[in-house]
């Protein structure tokens, strides 16, 4: 008899992320100042900590409605309120930063939570920093591939020797802090391209699909890329982790959850739309087929929020979902109301089924 059964297979983690946008409450008309903003950052991974959830993300922006820019400081302000949950960017903006800094910030980061940072890095959908930093958007692909080969090599070495073209050569550098770790987890964060699935797979680096809304279904094709691609470098299958991104929200009944959701969620998308001008109207009447069972915005009850996970990783056999709740100015009272009911009600029944799933051969999980 073979040891299918037998076979370590990861818990299926959940975590949530936020980009600390600042928006115009769309009920009150009044905007939340950048201090309450970060408090509320705080508070919401130390909930998060506390409720059992595995992964606590910040992304990076450099403009006046989001109030985080500096993603290692504000994760390592968390480290010192929360005890076991992974704490990551997401995502770092890796094409127009220093790789030497990012690591030296993560490692040290990594020293100060006990072990428990990670990277996600992606060449980002706001393009502010590219003229702030001095980099030319025509070099927004070369960038983003140098910076990340060069990240690679800086977590497996302490010395190093090293010459591309868009910085300065290493010549016997010694780059410290060293993480608690062994290697800092190294992930990249991608929209829709299979080149980009491609070479996370080749390097043998987690995947972050970012799915925000729509039907999952067309992205099912990165995943397989991904895979197929780290096969073929040589990668075990273990390492080859995906995570499944969305935004989402979830209250008692699918009801309470659209009515409390709809007026922020596009409020949000308006005011912070990397297409300036572009504007998103969609009825409330017509709101509920975005959130249907096939479709990835992850608004719903409890029950709804299951099925949906499910569901993906039917398409995807993916290892960790993580949802941004906090958009639009909602209150901070419902965004910890839905943390406590992903935590509670939605990740206990997930893991147990995704692990009865895992106890045999699943489809969804083979090569």
């Amino acid at each position: 008899m073979d040891n299918h059964a037998e076979e370590q297979v990861p818990e299926f983690e959940f975590g949530l992320y936020t980009l600390g946008d600042i928006v115009t409450d769309c009920h009150t008309g009044q905007r939340i100042s950048p201090q309450q903003r970060m408090k509320e950052v705080i508070e919401a991974a130390k909930l998060a900590d506390e409720a059992g959830l595995d992964v606590f993300g910040v992304g990076e922006h450099h403009r006046l409605d989001f109030v985080i820019s500096s993603v290692p400081v504000v994760l390592a302000a968390i480290s010192q309120v929360t005890k076991r949950i992974k704490l990551t960017s997401a995502t770092t903006v890796l094409s127009t930063i220093d790789p030497v800094r990012v690591f030296e910030d993560f490692a040290t980061l990594d020293l100060l939570s006990g072990g428990r940072a990670e990277i996600i890095s992606g060449r980002g959908a706001f393009l502010e920093s590219f003229p702030l930093f001095g980099y030319d958007m025509e070099d927004y692909k070369q960038l983003f591939t140098e910076n990340l080969e060069l990240l690679l090599q800086l977590n497996q070495r302490e010395v190093m020797n090293w010459q591309g073209n868009f910085r300065s050569p290493l010549k016997n550098a010694e780059i410290a802090p060293r993480p608690l770790q062994h290697k800092l987890p190294l992930w990249v964060g991608i929209g829709g391209s299979a080149d980009s699935a491609a070479q996370a797979g080749s390097l043998g680096v987690g995947m972050a699909i970012a799915i925000l809304s729509g039907s999952p279904e067309p992205f099912q094709n990165l995943a397989d890329t991904y895979r197929r691609r780290g096969a073929e470098a040589g990668h075990a299958a273990a390492d080859l982790k995906i995570a499944i991104t969305s935004h989402g929200y979830i209250a008692k009944t699918s009801q309470q959850a659209l009515d409390e959701y709809y007026p922020y969620y596009y409020s949000y998308r308006n005011a912070i739309s990397p297409h300036p001008g572009q504007e998103y109207r969609v009825p409330r009447s017509d709101f509920g087929r975005f959130v249907s069972p096939v479709n990835t915005l992850a608004v719903g009850s409890p029950q709804q929020i299951i099925e949906k996970i499910l569901y993906q990783h039917e398409l995807f056999g993916h290892n960790r979902f993580m949802t941004q709740l906090d958009i639009g100015g909602l209150p901070y009272a419902k965004v910890a109301a839905a943390i406590e009911l992903l935590a509670t009600e939605v990740a206990p029944v997930v893991r147990r089924e995704i692990a009865k799933k895992n106890s045999g051969i699943s489809p969804a999980r083979e090569l």
